[in-house]
């Protein structure tokens, strides 16, 4: 199957619910949202940055829905070369331009009676918009070059990683489809807004990929799952599960540690200050000494402010932190001393 469209009758391998929502209050939100829609039709938009699972709660919603039977059809919107994109979408009528020499049925057909999962909405076409507008509101849709409506049932899933309020805005989406996809808006958070959930995604990927590559790999430590919490995640669930599979397949955590530094350090972005004169190492020791003290508070943080577990977390000395934290000027929120017992500050 190309990378344009995939149709996978049934789901092959699913992921522990436990796994899937975590145990952030936004998935569990958002768990609680699809029990009440997923035995209905209601269009679904899921929203959230590239590599946040969307895909995986379409298959989830799919599999829990009254189509589940059918199938599951992915288009990938902007994979669809704009000369393909209704032929690939609606299918053709043999004689509907040169080189139609026989019926080819569309994504649209394929998904009778299953679900259809567009994903990256945002790049459709303006011009075929009105065309999956009249698709959504009477589930009828006419291939190219036909003379008779075909009728489908199906049920309709976007997702995008874009805010489609500011593409309605800018003329670049019809705000009348807008509000036909949207019955129900899922926003996905981001990794860096589940490290809660990270000790549960990293288990699950070693297991999923150590079965899969034949690999034993042992559970990672607690320095790098520190230096992991710390991390941003750009990349979401997608370069999480990347690294994990990297680890599984080489066996070292070096493969983790040395990456996630690497990656940190790209994306320092100092200020540089402005003027005639811009001593190189007075620049330079700044610029480092910033980039130690956010390492040193995304470390805090992602270890809930206990500075033991973050001086291991960072492989310096409990002394050696405390003297970082008073010369940068790093202190605990009262808040969070109050909530912990005296030896686990």
């Amino acid at each position: 199957m190309n990378q344009v469209t995939e149709v996978v009758p049934q789901l092959a391998e699913e992921v522990p619910l436990q796994v899937l929502f975590g145990a952030t209050s936004a998935m569990g939100a958002i768990r609680s949202s699809l029990e009440k829609i997923v035995d209905t039709n209601i269009p679904v938009l899921i929203e959230g940055e590239s590599g946040t699972g969307k895909e995986v709660i379409a298959r989830y919603i799919h599999q829990r829905s009254l189509w589940s039977q059918g199938p599951f059809v992915k288009v990938n919107c902007p994979a669809i070369p704009g000369t393909l994109v209704e032929s690939e979408l609606f299918g053709y009528e043999r004689g509907a331009f040169t080189g139609a020499f026989g019926y080819k049925p569309g994504r649209v057909e394929m998904a009778d009676r299953g679900t259809l999962f567009l994903d990256e909405i945002s790049e459709l076409a303006v011009s075929l918009q009105s065309k999956l507008l009249q698709l959504l509101q009477d589930g009828q849709f006419c291939p190219i070059g036909g003379r008779e409506e075909k009728k489908v049932d199906i049920r309709v899933i976007c997702a995008t990683n874009r805010q489609l309020e500011r593409e309605v805005g800018a003329g670049r989406f019809r705000q009348d489809l807008y509000y036909r996809i949207t019955g129900v808006v899922l926003q996905l958070p981001p990794l860096r807004e589940r490290t809660e959930d990270l000790g549960l995604l990293v288990s699950h990927f070693i297991a999923l990929h150590g079965e899969r590559y034949r690999r034993t790999a042992p559970p990672l430590s607690a320095s790098t799952m520190g230096l992991m919490r710390a991390h941003q995640w750009p990349g979401n669930i997608r370069e999480l599960e990347n690294l994990i599979k990297r680890y599984v397949v080489l066996g070292s955590e070096d493969v983790i540690t040395r990456e996630l530094r690497s990656r940190n350090v790209e994306q320092f972005n100092p200020e540089i200050p402005v003027g005639d004169s811009l001593p190189l190492k007075k620049v330079t020791r700044d610029a480092i000494r910033d980039l130690e003290s956010k390492i040193i508070l995304n470390t805090l943080q992602a270890n809930h402010w206990n500075r033991k577990r973050a001086a291991r977390a960072l492989k310096i000395s409990y002394r050696a932190l405390l003297y970082k934290l008073k010369r940068t000027g790093l202190d605990m929120p009262r808040e969070r001393r109050a909530e912990l017992p005296a030896e686990e500050v």
